[in-house]
């Protein structure tokens, strides 16, 4: 078997593809009771860009590529392990986003282009919504699951020792942003709330498909500062787009950073300054990559899609 570069648009679409269908699994695995399955349903199959099982398959892609012959040819392009990981972030990720929507957090009516949560199926709803798909995120990393092979306790502790701290870590953030509202903060304090709130989960996301291609320290190590760079980067183009795209383009309502005087790197540094900050972050983090794995790495075509995405 001989090393191929696998393009983006058709890992993209295998992701989505293989996560819809293990989201029904997982769904229906857990038999909630109506209309909490309703809502749950409602939240994980909205048009999001799937961020972060992306960078699950494409971390484990990477370190796989490196670490043995491998071949593009067959599918699946990743192991019961990886599409464990990928459901862990994705139903993490969701239930922090219904969260964020309520009345007592940011109080937003539109996501990925539809109602939210809560205006779909009323507050409280939402809120056991958003409960529950936390707890089944951990679950799919240990569960036996119909289609999916059963998970060693070696590799389940792993997997949720690298995403339990970051799990806690986002909320954290997410109270730090809260505290910062009103408030005049530096880039640094900025920094450190965005670390926690936002790239603690892509931290995890990178290093969990790591971790089922049985990376070493070394290329932990790497993946972690590639991580840490795109998840900052992140931050700043969603503060950036929020005040430079339109409702319809974005799915979600734009200004309401502004609206909710939050703390921003637009706010700290203006448009411009933060778009060539977002742009060094996304150059140290394809070093990382460059530095460590192969130059046609999955995780280098994951950041420049990030780089020029409108929402």
């Amino acid at each position: 078997m001989t090393n191929q570069h696998l393009n983006f648009d058709t890992l993209s679409q295998q992701v989505i593809s293989t996560l819809q269908a293990d989201i029904e699994t997982l769904l229906n695995h857990a038999n909630l009771p109506s209309p909490l399955h309703e809502a749950c349903h409602y939240a994980m199959t909205g048009q999001g860009k799937k961020v972060r099982p992306l960078l699950v398959a494409s971390g484990y892609l990477t370190v796989l590529a490196s670490s043995q012959a491998a071949t593009i040819d067959t599918l699946p392009l990743f192991d019961d392990n990886c599409r464990r990981a990928m459901l862990a972030v994705e139903f993490l990720h969701t239930y922090s986003l219904i969260h964020d929507d309520l009345p007592c957090m940011d109080d937003d009516d539109l996501r990925r282009g539809r109602p939210t949560c809560h205006i779909k199926f009323g507050e409280a709803t939402a809120l056991l919504a958003g409960d529950v798909l936390q707890t089944l995120a951990f679950e799919a990393l240990s569960a036996d699951l119909p289609g999916f092979a059963p998970i060693s306790n070696d590799k389940a502790a792993s997997l949720l020792t690298l995403f339990a701290p970051r799990a806690r870590r986002m909320v954290s953030g997410q109270m730090l942003d809260l505290n910062a509202e009103n408030k005049q903060v530096s880039q640094p304090q900025l920094e450190a709330i965005h670390r926690d709130k936002t790239g603690a989960l892509i931290e995890a996301a990178v290093l969990m498909g790591a971790a089922c291609a049985d990376a070493n320290d070394t290329q932990y190590q790497a993946l972690t500062s590639f991580a840490t760079n795109v998840g900052l980067a992140f931050q700043v183009q969603d503060d950036i787009l929020d005040v430079t795209s339109s409702t319809d383009t974005l799915g979600k309502p734009t200004g309401s950073d502004e609206g909710l005087n939050k703390s921003t790197y637009v706010k700290l540094m203006g448009v411009e300054a933060a778009t060539d900050y977002a742009k060094s972050l996304f150059l140290a983090a394809n070093q990382a990559i460059d530095d460590n794995f192969d130059k046609n790495s999955s995780l280098i075509d994951l950041a420049q899609w990030l780089w020029q995405r409108q929402k």
